[in-house]
This record gives structure tokens, sequence and C-alpha cells, in this order.
């Protein structure tokens, strides 16, 4: 089976202090998911969503994110994330992603990942590390 279009995949979660806004950017901003964990964990659904369909030594890595953040979600509260395949143009693939709390919708957008070969990526990524002075 392809990566196809409408491929879903769903992660549920509960808000823990360590993914707070106060907790990653300081005392003067509220306990509620922050942006930034949100984004990381649509990025996990959208990857998680994709991964049984990778062959050996493929693994695929974000890109693009264009991510709205609706409403605050406070520590405890559980969220139900959502990653739905859009779109596939080669080792492109597309996902308009979602994310909800127990009483509204928190997130919204897309995200973009690329399908990479393991062995190539890591490849170069020591070529570059070599590189710093």
């Amino acid at each position: 089976m392809a990566i196809e279009p409408g491929l879903t995949n769903e992660l549920v979660f509960v808000v823990r202090e360590d993914d707070t806004a106060r907790h990653s950017g300081g005392e003067t901003l509220p306990p509620v998911l922050s942006t930034p964990r949100m984004i990381a964990l649509m990025e996990r659904t959208s990857h998680l969503a994709i991964l049984p369909f990778l062959l050996a030594g493929q693994t695929s890595v974000g890109s693009k994110v264009n991510i709205s953040h609706l409403a605050a979600t406070p520590v405890g509260m559980q969220v139900r994330f959502r990653a739905e395949v859009i779109a596939v143009d080669g080792r492109r693939v597309m996902f308009r992603v979602e994310a909800w709390d127990d009483v509204e919708k928190i997130g919204e957008g897309e995200h973009e990942r690329f399908i990479i070969d393991e062995a190539r990526f890591t490849k170069k990524l020591a070529e570059k590390q070599n590189q710093i002075p």
C-alpha cells in the first residue's frame, strides 16, 4: 500500500507542566500548552501516519509548517491531534493537521514532510559537521 491522500493518524496527549509556554519561555507566560510543543506533536502525528509505509532505511523530516494556535489548553487536559495526508508529490507529503482539547479545537493548519534516505542524510550531516571551525 502506498502513501495516498486520505491517510490519517491520531495521537492523544495529556499536557504536562514541561509542555507549557511558562516552562519554555519564563514565568511571565501562562501555564498552557506552548505553540512550539503543539506544532511538534502535529509533526509527530504526521510522521507516525506515514512511517508504516516507508521502506527500510527511510524516514521523514518536516520541511514546512503553517499553523494557527486557536485556543489555550491548561496542564492536565487531554489533546487529540489528527493528521491527514492531502497530497503526495514524489518524496513530498502534505498534511492537514488539527488539534482539539477536551473543550474545543485548539490548532489547525498544514504541514509538509519529505521522505529521506537515512544513510544519505546522515552522511551529508556528518560532512556539514566537519565544516564547523
